[in-house]
């Protein structure tokens, strides 16, 4: 459960490597009212096995005749990274107009790592909470009963 309290108009975000919601608190810390501002979307990103063509490729090493295999790109994940690169593009434009003074964000743990890297201090300032928990795909009204808890 998040350790934090969400105020009045502070912004949510709730994402993963493929949506965003960004929600506002209409609301009160103790009686939250979220609603929905912006949702993005990444376009469809199947799994890598979907979207490499080549077997990963092999090496002959230097000395002798042992050869080994390389690691296949994970096409997935980059294209995941891509799209929290988005999402912080998305809300440094957001704070440099003053869209928000407070900012929670829920993500997956992994993405949340790759947000971080990628937000800028004017973002980084704003942020009230994290919570590494994947809500995507949850309906707001859950979202918001949690967020609560």
């Amino acid at each position: 459960m998040p350790d934090f309290s969400i105020h009045h108009n502070a912004l949510i975000l709730v994402g993963d490597g493929q949506k965003a919601l960004f929600l506002r608190n209409r609301g009160t810390p103790q009686n939250l009212d979220l609603v929905v501002e912006e949702i993005l979307g990444s376009p469809y990103n199947p799994a890598t096995r979907e979207q490499g063509t080549d077997r990963p490729g092999r090496v002959m090493q230097s000395v002798g005749m042992a050869r080994s295999t390389v690691e296949q790109t994970d096409w997935h994940m980059l294209e995941e990274q891509k799209f929290a690169g988005t999402i912080a593009e998305a809300l440094y434009r957001a704070a440099q107009e003053n869209v928000f003074s407070e900012l929670v964000i829920v993500a997956p743990p992994r993405i949340l790592g790759i947000l971080r890297q990628n937000l800028h201090k004017l973002v980084t300032d704003r942020i009230a909470g994290e919570w590494p928990k994947e809500l995507t795909k949850t309906p707001i009204n859950e979202i918001q009963r949690l967020l609560a808890a």
